[in-house]
């Protein structure tokens, strides 16, 4: 947690570089701790530990703006880091749209209530750690000679923060996080080695799953086994869970001010306007208690609020910070999306899957790219081919091109579970008339 000394320094860090001839400035001293280990096979792999501070701090200064971070927080030595930083800074070409945010958008509350931190991490001993990822691993550790290897990893850590600026803004900040995962390898027919993982993440430690992740992660093995190429067509396809988000992300970052005032994105010119199918609402929620990414301020000490990213197919913002705000000439939002969450259907996955005559499930993205400017995309994939509601053959090094608005204008239907131990809470998804290649 961010000491008293640290808040006291921060305020001193803001008035010294004021007095030196700043405009305005903000400054954000944090403290961070983390652990990991990991076991493979019967051998503990890797154990390290680690604590650090650090501040950062942006200066405006003769309409010039920059942004400096160190870890030495001595008074005596941020003199001199702050002084150089202001010195450097009038060399810099100047940009009027370099500011701070309007102090009437900044959050005012006293950063309590979304019950982010476990004041229970420095009770969790190293040996029930250690004890953790030692289960997971003999969870599977040699129940199938096919097995070449199986290890578990765990990391928890600590993240607190206090962030001042010129205008106004007061904000602290602290968060606990636990992880726990497990990854096998298998052989396969031939030179085929097929691996898959499996994982948990949590803000509590009681509630990290700490039972069943290796043996999940070896049945995502298991289920590979056979895989191969079908022929090319045109499929319904069905995305899981853990995947949905490389096919969303490129869509959420179009509407980042940075790609529309840079001409690099293909949402320029469609807010308000349907792009995507209208059986779609995606909202970003960012006061769901215990929540990864849950946030009462953004970066820019911006309060953030409940809102509609997409409402029925319609667009209905774009992410712009005080930056962009001035440089496209636009009212600010947010600077960033903090949870996501979709509408939600009434099926899951399996049942979804039941009512598809041929397609194929997607259960991982390998390699591919797609066009910020276009939306059009080229992705690798595996899964598993579909026929009369089973999953049949297990299929990789297949290829599904098109343009990314098209895909998501084809959705037949949204399922009912989203993973909750991430900030993007997307269901599995089912979409029409996908691009195919294979043999």
């Amino acid at each position: 947690m961010i000491s008293q000394a640290h808040k006291e320094l921060a305020q001193w860090a803001l008035k010294y570089a004021l007095d030196k001839g700043c405009s305005d400035a903000g400054v954000r001293i944090y403290s961070e701790t983390e652990s990991s280990f990991e076991y493979r096979d019967t051998q503990l792999d890797k154990l390290e530990q680690s604590s650090g501070n650090g501040m950062t701090i942006r200066i405006y200064v003769d309409g010039r703006h920059s942004s400096y971070s160190t870890n030495r927080l001595d008074k005596k030595e941020l003199e001199k880091f702050i002084a150089n930083g202001i010195e450097a800074t009038r060399f810099l070409a100047k940009d009027e749209f370099r500011k701070l945010a309007d102090p009437s958008r900044l959050y005012k509350g006293d950063g309590k209530g979304l019950d982010l931190y476990d004041k229970d991490i420095d009770n969790i001993s190293v040996d029930e750690k250690l004890a953790l990822i030692k289960n997971n691993v003999n969870e599977v550790y040699k129940t199938d000679e096919r097995l070449i290897s199986v290890s578990a990893g765990y990391s928890d850590g600590t993240a607190s923060s206090c962030h001042i600026t010129s205008n106004g803004f007061k904000g602290e900040t602290e968060t606990t996080y636990f992880n726990l995962s497990a990854e096998t390898s298998m052989k396969g027919a031939g030179d085929a080695r097929p691996e898959s993982y499996w994982y948990d993440s949590a803000i509590n430690w009681d509630k990290l799953q700490k039972q069943g992740i290796g043996k999940t992660a070896y049945e995502r093995t298991l289920r590979k086994l056979g895989q191969e190429k079908i022929e090319s067509g045109v499929f319904p396809m069905i995305v899981d869970n853990l995947s949905i988000s490389r096919l969303l992300s490129p869509v959420i970052s179009a509407m980042y001010g940075s790609a529309i005032q840079q001409k690099s994105s293909f949402l320029i010119d469609k807010l308000g306007q349907p792009i995507i199918s209208d059986k779609i609402t995606i909202v970003d929620d960012p006061h769901i208690k215990n929540a990864r990414g849950a946030r009462w301020f953004d970066e820019e000490g911006v309060a953030t609020r409940k809102a509609d990213i997409i409402r029925n197919g319609v667009l209905d913002m774009y992410f712009i910070d005080t930056y962009y705000s001035g440089k496209l000439n636009m009212e600010p939002t947010i600077q960033s999306p903090s949870i996501l969450t979709m509408n939600l259907g009434i099926r899951d996955l399996e049942q979804i899957i039941t009512s598809i005559d041929k397609g194929i499930w997607v259960t991982g993205f390998n390699g591919g790219n797609s066009n910020s400017t276009t939306g059009d995309f080229s992705f690798g994939i595996e899964g598993f081919l579909i026929e009369n509601g089973k999953a049949v053959k297990p299929v990789n090094e297949m290829n599904i091109t098109g343009n990314l608005l098209t895909l998501w204008s084809h959705v037949l239907e949204i399922g009912n579970d989203p993973r909750t131990n991430s900030s993007w809470r997307i269901p599995c998804v089912l979409f029409d008339k996908v691009n195919f290649s294979g043999k």
